[in-house]
């Protein structure tokens, strides 16, 4: 089953690192992984999408709750959780082309925030479905490039992860 892990840590050198490490050392897969600091600049939100048993995620959470840098964490998936995900996607739009590529960012509510005489350059954000939907709509010769962020998940209402 797929969990997403939301991560408070101290933001110091080696701390990233670690948490890879941990992962690693086990044999865990990390899907993806998202760092950045939070608006108390000492710390940094880690997003951490992997997937496991329940026996599993429990290990893993006992061991990141063992990590010096690690302040607090919790499992998003526990509960009612939003998530998104950035993808800036680069198309082939020449000729024809141009009006569908248009048609389709549209559709997928995204955003053309580049244009050349040969491309459009689209930005979607929406939960990994939404991205790999857009993906799967387009002719896969057309796509010239792609970059996903991976997942940024919080909690629905009044549950924080706050120190």
């Amino acid at each position: 089953m797929r969990h997403v892990i939301s991560v408070l840590l101290e933001n110091e050198p080696g701390a990233l690192s670690r948490v890879v490490g941990l992962f690693s050392a086990r044999g865990y897969n990390i899907e993806t992984l998202t760092v950045a600091p939070t608006e108390d600049k000492s710390l940094s939100r880690m997003t951490i999408v992997t997937a496991g048993s329940d026996e599993i995620i429990e290990q893993i959470i006992k061991h990141l709750n063992r990590l010096i840098e690690v302040v607090k964490l919790i499992d998003l998936t526990e509960s009612a959780f939003i998530d998104r995900e950035l993808m800036l996607i680069k198309v082939r739009a020449v000729g024809k082309e141009r009006e569908e590529m248009k048609r389709m960012a549209d559709i997928f509510r995204g955003r053309i925030i580049d244009v050349t005489d040969r491309s459009y350059t689209v930005e979607l954000t929406g939960d990994s479905g939404k991205l790999d939907a857009f993906i799967d709509a387009l002719d896969r010769a057309a796509i010239l490039e792609t970059v996903r962020t991976g997942c940024s998940g919080i909690a629905r209402g009044e549950r924080v992860l706050k120190i």
